[in-house]
């Protein structure tokens, strides 16, 4: 996958990922990207200490993207307390 379908990717798996934690009026466009390309290292990291394998294209990488935003907003809700 392309850097540009990674941005895209990130950016719909960031934005899932907000509305499934609550957090989608607090973050922006570029917050969402952040997040949801984070996500993805964090979800194919934790799937990984699982054995599970994700496919490859745009499907698969969108949900261990949405998988791991959500770990990450969970992570920064119980640091920050909020």
């Amino acid at each position: 996958m392309g850097w540009f379908m990674s941005i895209i990717v990130g950016a719909a798996a960031g934005w899932i990922a907000s509305m499934i934690m609550n957090k989608n009026e607090k973050m922006g466009a570029l917050a969402n990207i952040f997040v949801g390309i984070i996500g993805g290292s964090i979800g194919r990291f934790v799937l990984g200490l699982v054995n599970v394998q994700a496919g490859q294209g745009a499907v698969p990488s969108l949900l261990v993207g949405v998988f791991g935003a959500v770990i990450l907003l969970w992570i920064i809700n119980k640091v920050t307390g909020k």
